[in-house]
C-alpha cells in the first residue's frame, strides 16, 4: 500500500523534536506540505533542515507558544498564509508533568491545562470549520496511554490527555457528515527528547541506548518504539487510506496499555 499525501498541507505543533519531528518527516515523504510549529527559532531551523532532505514537500518554521491565545492564532494564520488552507492538523505539543496529586500547584494545573488541553481547542477551534466547508479535513491529537488507563501519581497529564480524548470524540461526532475525520493516537515508551532529557538528568551511569534498553524489558513487545514507527501511524490516518477511520483512540504502545 502506497501512503500519499501529495497537495496536503498540513500542521504539527510540537514540531520541532521527537515525534513532531518524526510525523513531519513521515508527511514530507508522502508528498505533503507541513508548517512545524515550536517556542526555538533554533530547533525549528535544525528540523527543517533535516525534514526538508527527506521529501519535496515545503517546510514552514513557526516560532509560536500555543499554550497562549496568541500563539494559536499566530501558529495558524502564517501556516494559512505560508501553504494555504490547512488540510491536517497534528496536535501534538506538550510535556510529560506528573507528581503526586497533593504537591500539583493551581499554576502547574493552568500551566498543563493551557498548554495540551487549551492549546488543541483554540487550533481546531480555528481549522474544524473551514475542513467542514470544504469537506475534508484530519484532524490527530497526540495523547497518552494516561489518558485511558491514568496512573497514581500521573498528574496533571494524564488528566490533560483524558480531557483531550473525550475532545477527539466530540469532534469526530461533528466532523463525520463532513469528511473531517478526528482521531488520537496515544504514546506508549517511545524514544523522544524527553526521555534523552530524563536520561542526561537522572542517569550518569549508562549509555541511552543502555537506558532504553532496560526501560524496553518491562513492555509486552521487550522493546522501546521509535519516533518513526509513531509517525507511520499519524501518515496512515491523514492519507486517504485512513478514509473510514474516525473518533479512534489508537495505542502506539508495543501493548504497554492495559486499555484496548
Amino acid at each position: 500500500m502506497e501512503l500519499t499525501m501529495k497537495g496536503r498541507n498540513a500542521l504539527i505543533t510540537g514540531g520541532s523534536l521527537g515525534i513532531g519531528r518524526a510525523i513531519a518527516i513521515g508527511f514530507v515523504e508522502a508528498c505533503a506540505n507541513v508548517a512545524i510549529v515550536a517556542r526555538r527559532q533554533e530547533a525549528l531551523d535544525e528540523a527543517r533542515a533535516e525534514i526538508e532532505a527527506k521529501g519535496s514537500g515545503k517546510v514552514v518554521t513557526i516560532s509560536a507558544d500555543v499554550a497562549t491565545e496568541k500563539g494559536c492564532a499566530q501558529a495558524f494564520a502564517e501556516a494559512e498564509e505560508a501553504l494555504g488552507q490547512i488540510d491536517v492538523l497534528v496536535n501534538n505539543a506538550g510535556s510529560s508533568a506528573r507528581a503526586p496529586f497533593p504537591d500539583i500547584t493551581d499554576e502547574d494545573w493552568q500551566a498543563d491545562i493551557d498548554l495540551k488541553l487549551f492549546g488543541a481547542i483554540r487550533l481546531c477551534r480555528l481549522a474544524f470549520p473551514k475542513m467542514k466547508e470544504r469537506k475534508w479535513g484530519r484532524i490527530i491529537n497526540v495523547l497518552n496511554t494516561g489518558a485511558k488507563a491514568p496512573p497514581a501519581e500521573g498528574a496533571p497529564t494524564a488528566v490533560t490527555r483524558a480531557a483531550g480524548m473525550a475532545l477527539t470524540k466530540v469532534l469526530a461526532g461533528e466532523g463525520a457528515p463532513s469528511n473531517v475525520l478526528v482521531n488520537s493516537l496515544h504514546v506508549g515508551r517511545i524514544e523522544s527528547d524527553q526521555w534523552v532529557r530524563r536520561h542526561t538528568a537522572e542517569d550518569k551511569g549508562r549509555s541511552l541506548e543502555e537506558y532504553y534498553a532496560e526501560m524496553g524489558k518491562g513492555l509486552p513487545m521487550g522493546r522501546v518504539g521509535t519516533a518513526e514507527e509513531f509517525a507511520s501511524a499519524a501518515v496512515f490516518l491523514a492519507s486517504d487510506a485512513g478514509s473510514y477511520i474516525t473518533g479512534t483512540a489508537i495505542n502506539v504502545d508495543g501493548g504497554l496499555s492495559p486499555v484496548v
